[in-house]
Order: structure tokens, then C-alpha cells, then sequence
């Protein structure tokens, strides 16, 4: 064999390897669209979740694009990530493809303001688990008495986590959320869920596998190592096959 056809050969199979690389490795969509607050950590998120991606070896796409949201698009994706999206963020079309994702088994993490999101399609409500109803002014130190210490997004962090971030309080709470967090309304003033007040819970809903974290308004915690690994966990969890 020649030098040119050794070279050649060597070439082919260093793109043949990437291509299998890269067929074997999770894609993920960030998605922020807003129509109505926009969190000022949205740009901070994005890059902190690409950089989890780069050192944990998940593609990460970003778009604020709801014309993606069709089945064809989203079938390259194995989660979907809502950073912070606020109001009514689809049309009916983009709701179905949305909807067809996660029957077809795909991957769901919310973050923060994604509770904040499609008020007026009950079919979201019931997979991001609650929605937004009111928060205290401003943010706050809490602790967080983490109840599932094995789930990836929790067995990293203190079971007893003092965090600050505006607390949101919910409504329409689903019962069929697996709660991994609750927030201890002893530890700050302004909660109104009581005892029960999920922070971050998980569920498996209509054929796909969704986290959602209450966690994430300021930008500064998406430089925090313990709010970071537990986002990453998260996004590990709806991965996971």
C-alpha cells in the first residue's frame, strides 16, 4: 500500500470514527423564549450549560426559536431544557410537536421560570408538575432538606442545603411528582405551600422523563459548584435510558 493510500485510509477511519462518536453522543436543546419576565441569568444559564456539556460530553444546542418545536426537528434532540421560558411560548402547532417529543420518549428539565410557562395548556401543566404562583421580594438565604439523596440531581448536594434564590411558591401541584427536595419555610419569610413545598421533583408523564428545579434566578448560581451539579444531574437523569 501506498504513502498516499495508508494516508488516505488512516483519514477515513478518523471520520468514520467521529461520526460514531458523535452518533453516540446526547444532544440537548436549550430553549428561553420569554413572553413575559425575562430572568437576566438566562445568558449566564446558556453558557453554563454548555460548559457542563463540553466536560460532560452532551452537545448543547440554543435557540429561542419556537419554530423548532416541530417532531421532525426535536427527534434529534434527547432533551429539551426550558431556561426560565415565561408566558404563552407556543402556537397549537408547536404544542404538538412539543407533546409529540415526549410521547416519542424524549427528555424534559425545567428550570426555574419554566413553571412560569403555558398557563393555559393543561397538558404542560401536568408535565412540569406545578406552576408559579407568587414569590417573597427579592432573594433569600433557605435551606433545602433534600428527601431523595440517591437521585443524581440531589446525591451530590448537603441534605441539608442553605441556598439563595428567589423561592417561588406553587400552585396546581401535582400529585404525581416524585419529590426529591423541599424547601423549609421555617428558614425564610413569604412561603405559602406549608410543609409541602416541592423545590425540585421528577416524573416519568405520557411516554418521556422530566426534572424540574425551582432554583436558578441569579445569575451568581450559575457559578455555584452545588447549583451546577445539581442541573447537571438533572439533565443527566432525563438522559439516562
Amino acid at each position: 500500500m501506498t504513502r498516499h493510500k495508508i494516508s488516505l485510509f488512516l483519514l477515513s477511519l478518523f471520520i468514520l470514527s467521529s461520526c460514531m462518536v458523535n452518533s453516540q453522543t446526547d444532544h440537548v436543546l436549550v430553549f428561553s423564549k420569554t413572553e413575559g419576565y425575562r430572568h437576566k441569568a438566562i445568558e449566564s444559564g446558556i453558557k453554563a450549560i454548555k460548559d457542563l456539556g463540553a466536560k460532560h460530553k452532551f452537545h448543547v444546542d440554543a435557540t429561542e426559536n419556537a419554530k423548532v418545536f416541530t417532531s421532525d426537528s426535536l427527534k434529534n434532540y434527547d432533551a429539551v431544557i426550558f431556561l426560565s421560558t415565561t408566558g404563552d411560548i407556543f402556537n397549537k402547532k408547536q404544542q404538538e410537536g412539543f407533546k409529540t417529543y415526549i410521547q416519542n420518549g424524549g427528555g424534559f428539565v425545567g428550570i426555574h421560570a419554566a413553571t412560569d410557562t403555558e398557563y393555559k395548556w393543561p397538558w404542560y401543566g401536568k408535565l412540569v408538575g406545578a406552576y408559579f404562583e407568587s414569590h417573597p421580594p427579592g432573594l433569600h438565604q433557605a435551606n433545602i432538606q433534600v428527601t431523595d439523596t440517591t437521585h443524581l440531581a440531589t446525591k451530590n448536594v448537603p441534605k441539608t442545603w442553605s441556598h439563595n434564590d428567589e423561592w417561588y411558591n406553587f400552585k396546581n401541584i401535582s400529585s404525581d411528582i416524585k419529590v426529591i427536595a423541599n424547601l423549609d419555610e421555617s428558614s425564610y419569610k413569604g412561603g405559602t405551600n406549608g410543609k409541602h413545598h416541592p423545590i425540585a421533583w421528577y416524573q416519568e408523564y405520557d411516554g418521556g422523563r422530566m426534572f424540574y428545579t425551582g432554583l436558578g434566578h441569579p445569575q451568581e448560581a450559575y457559578t455555584n459548584s452545588l447549583f451546577l451539579a445539581h442541573i447537571l444531574g438533572g439533565i443527566q437523569s432525563v438522559l439516562a435510558k
